[in-house]
Parts: C-alpha cells; structure tokens; sequence
C-alpha cells in the first residue's frame, strides 16, 4: 500500500477510516445519534460524512472527466432533511467505502497519476487544471479533515473510541 492510500484508507496520519466510522450503523449507537449535534457544533456526524461523500464522488468524476459543477453555495455540500431522511447512516457508510475504495484504486494507478484533469472551480472563477495525483491529494487531505470532526463529534459525544479501540487523545 502507497503512502497516498495510507493516508486515504489506512493508518497513515491517524486513524482508519473503517475505524473512525466503526459502529455508527448498530443498534447500539443508533441513526439518532449520528444525527446529533453537540453543544456549538456545526454539523452532526451525519452530515460531516455526507459532505466526505459528495466531495468524493465530485473528485472521482473529475478524475473520470465528468466535469460536475462546484457548488453554488456551501449548503450545496451538506446534506438536506429530505437527503437524511433518504440515506440511513448504514447505506452513507457503504457509498463512502465504495468511493473510498474507488479513490484507492486511482491512488494505485500510477500510470494516470500525471494526466491533467479539469475540475470546476467556484461560480465566477475559472476552470482549474491540475494532474490526478494532485486531485487524489486534495481528496486525502478533505477526507482527513473531516474524518477528524468525526473522531471530535464521537468524542463529545461519548462514544469514542470505538469498541476495537482506538487513540483517545
């Protein structure tokens, strides 16, 4: 495994993703508490990872030459009631690992690392240009980011770390 899919899908800067996101489907944790938002938060789990999700996918269709537009606004980026009410957190989890798996898979293809790819930039800037390699970057780096709200929210909200442990810290 390549540091870049480290970084993506393992341990390479903190935790894996399989473990940040380990038991947030059960019974035991439950849909009610991946919707909550701590005291000050912004966003509740839920939605932290449906925004991983849309970004993954936006980067993965710019990898494949499907120039999705940016959003017009950053709600555009989170998820709506209707969109929560549609996508339990169990079938989230499973679109953002078959993206994440999907990313690995570029990630690991070297060959198509230095093709430049066209990704659409905010309303009134122009197109950006950049290599797959430095999209697959940026994806790492977004993920990382927001995984670690994620690894906040469990903590505030008591349920981390995950049963197959995990840094507290």
């Amino acid at each position: 495994m390549s540091e870049l899919q480290e970084i993506l899908s393992g341990d390479g800067y903190a935790a894996p993703p399989k473990r940040i996101l380990e038991g947030l489907a059960s019974a035991e944790t439950g849909e009610a508490l991946t919707h909550r938002k701590p005291v000050g938060a912004p966003h509740s789990i839920y939605e932290e990872l449906w925004h991983v999700v849309f970004w993954q996918q936006i980067t993965l269709d710019w990898i494949a030459g499907i120039e999705t537009p940016y959003p017009k606004s950053s709600l555009d980026g989170f998820p709506t009631v209707l969109d929560m009410e549609k996508e339990p957190i169990g079938a989230l989890c499973e679109r953002f690992f078959a993206g994440l798996n999907a990313a690995d898979e570029v990630a690991n293809d070297n060959s198509r690392h230095d093709r430049e790819i066209r990704c659409t930039s905010r309303p009134g800037q122009p197109v950006r240009t950049m290599t797959v390699l430095e999209q697959i970057e940026n994806l790492a780096a977004h993920n990382a980011y927001h995984l670690g709200r994620i690894v906040l929210l469990r903590q505030l909200l008591g349920v981390w770390p995950p049963r197959s442990g995990g840094d507290s810290w």
